[in-house]
């Protein structure tokens, strides 16, 4: 059996990891979690420093306190 090397374009991947391409994806993952969730969430999406993020966060008290009760952000996703 032939031995094989695999090598990473740590530089590409890094790429493609803040990419505009990928800030979409997360965005549309985000949004459809903020679907399923109904009123008073909302989704972001920000690029940090290895990667971009997305994040699903509940705006007001009913969302917040609902969430804490029944963990549905999470349940969401």
């Amino acid at each position: 059996m032939a031995k094989l090397k695999f090598e990473l374009n740590r530089t590409g991947v890094r790429e493609l990891l803040r990419s505009d391409e990928m800030k979409a994806v997360c965005m549309d993952y985000a949004n459809n979690a903020v679907g399923r969730l109904g009123e008073g969430y909302s989704a972001n999406a920000y690029t940090g420093k290895n990667r971009v993020n997305a994040e699903v966060s509940a705006d007001t008290y009913k969302a917040r306190k609902e969430n804490l009760k029944t963990n549905s952000i999470l349940k969401a996703l």
